[in-house]
């Protein structure tokens, strides 16, 4: 038997091809059990997050299993058997040892980014719920929680930005220079749109408007930041009073059309307009940056000012790995420990904690 990890990420794959392997959170369910279903394969997790698509399963051998789960991404999201998809391929050690170093943020586009540990959470939760953990994932993914919170602790990784969302805000105020006197609209009210939120007020921005599908999440987080709410029908009609426009909603399709900023830009008189997309998939037609004075920076934009920052703490990431080998050398890895060269499959055995 052998653990195994078959994914891609911001590292290998543009977000162009990221979005076409995208899950949407309905569909995960079906997506586990059509995993453990694969000949071969006992335990599933999808980790499906803006920047990164992995399975972590357990196999009785690696290389069916990624044989396997190759062809059902293909299959799942229509990709032709000659297209060159950069998965990477990681077994046993490597494999654990990747999960850990995703859980603490070192393996995100921002550097210790906060957001990936309680997706990493959630991904766990979503597969017990479903029922497609076992000994193997259940020790794994409890470990990894274990190593996220002890590098949190023992680091500094958490110094500076750490999440997409404050670096759209930095991307924002780099552009600008000063945000005090810029109007911005955030498309969305999840989880990144709040932490876009919280950024924006701390740099001073002199407007925020929130508009999301769900008008309720939108008046909840335009009341906490003492912004406004408006109904996601009106926004197109506050384009023309806006400087920047941050968009990050969980819809499978475009929401902001080429045809609806190219309208608004007609009575903004030449003033350029930003627009930033962190949505996986993407909100904003690409199209958009052809219009004159619209400036459009989809999520891996942020990726130049992320790698520059990596850059600069490259002594705290050799720290991490310092520590995280230190770790793994006293603890040693539990759910390598658990994998028996026989296994019984996942309905067996299930349970454990979500950490």
């Amino acid at each position: 038997m052998n653990l195994i990890c078959l994914g891609i990420s911001h590292q290998t794959a543009p977000v162009e091809i990221r979005e076409r392997m995208a899950f949407a959170e309905k569909e995960l369910p079906d997506a586990l059990r059509d995993l453990v279903s694969l000949e071969g394969l006992q335990e599933a997790v999808v980790l499906n997050t803006c920047n990164r698509v992995e399975v972590y399963a357990v196999a009785e051998h690696a290389g069916n299993g990624f044989a396997g789960m190759e062809n059902y991404f293909r299959r799942r999201f229509d990709l032709a058997e000659g297209d060159d998809l950069p998965f990477y391929r990681k077994s046993d050690r490597e494999g654990a040892v990747h999960l850990f170093r995703v859980a603490s943020g070192l393996e995100s586009m921002v550097l210790g980014e906060t957001e990936i540990f309680g997706q990493v959470k959630k991904a766990y939760a979503t597969a017990q719920s479903v029922g497609t953990t076992s000994r193997v994932l259940n020790k794994l993914f409890q470990q990894s929680f274990q190593v996220g919170k002890h590098l949190r602790n023992n680091t500094q990784i958490q110094r500076g930005s750490t999440s997409v969302g404050s670096v759209a805000v930095d991307l924002a105020e780099k552009v600008f220079g000063d945000l005090k006197r810029c109007h911005v609209m955030l498309i969305g009210a999840g989880d990144m749109s709040r932490v876009v939120a919280q950024s924006l007020l701390s740099r001073g921005a002199c407007s925020v408007i929130v508009s999301n599908r769900s008008h309720d999440r939108a008046v909840e987080l335009a009341e906490a930041i003492g912004g406004e709410a408006i109904r996601f029908d009106d926004w197109e009609s506050r384009v023309p009073g806006t400087d920047i426009i941050i968009s990050s909603t969980s819809a499978p399709h475009i929401v902001i059309h080429a045809e609806a900023i190219a309208a608004a830009m007609k009575s903004r008189r030449g003033r350029p307009l930003i627009v930033i997309d962190i949505a996986v998939p993407r909100d904003v037609d690409p199209l958009v940056a052809r219009i004159p004075d619209v400036y459009l920076y989809p999520i891996d934009a942020l990726s130049q000012i992320a790698d520059a920052a990596r850059r600069k703490r490259e002594t705290q990431i050799r720290q991490c790995d310092q520590v995280l080998h230190k770790y793994l050398e006293e603890k040693g890895i539990a759910a390598l420990e658990s994998v028996p060269p026989t296994y019984s499959p996942v309905r067996a055995e299930q349970g454990g904690t979500a950490g």
